[in-house]
């Protein structure tokens, strides 16, 4: 497989606008967070599978405590995300509620310069504003 980023990040978007519209449709008529559970056990169950028929599960390497601790913190952040994803779905309708999650690439965008000292270019900063524009304007009932 390649190695480009910009592939991955497009194949990411692919999954998570598909993850969109089969949350909608499967969410409905059960109770939102049982709907998270049942998603997060097949995750976990996929990625396991993955694992072990890639031989990575094998021959981990040592992991920091530093790691530990920001993918505990990453894994708690994903979870509270995905609890309010599925509530946010159950409720609205996913053409407004997808925009609206979408402000995530905004505030990574804010975070990244804040505590990772990344300095996006006059592009991304405009790309930052019409990303936040166009959820606002999609979001706002006219």
């Amino acid at each position: 497989m390649t190695s480009s980023w910009q592939l991955w990040a497009i194949l990411s978007a692919v999954f998570a606008a598909l993850t969109a519209i089969f949350a909608k449709v499967g969410v409905e008529g059960i109770n939102s967070d049982l709907a998270t559970l049942i998603r997060t056990v097949i995750v976990l169950i996929t990625l396991t599978l993955i694992l072990f028929a890639t031989g990575q599960f094998s021959h981990p390497g040592p992991i920091s405590a530093k790691s530990w601790l920001f993918l505990l913190l990453s894994g708690l952040g994903t979870g509270a995300s995905w609890l309010c994803y599925f509530r946010a779905l159950k409720l609205g309708p996913a053409t407004l509620v997808a925009p609206i999650d979408k402000l995530s690439v905004v505030l990574v965008a804010l975070f990244g310069v804040a505590f990772l000292g990344e300095r996006p270019s006059l592009n991304g900063w405009l790309g930052i504003a019409l990303i936040s524009a166009g959820a606002v304007l999609i979001a706002v009932k006219s």
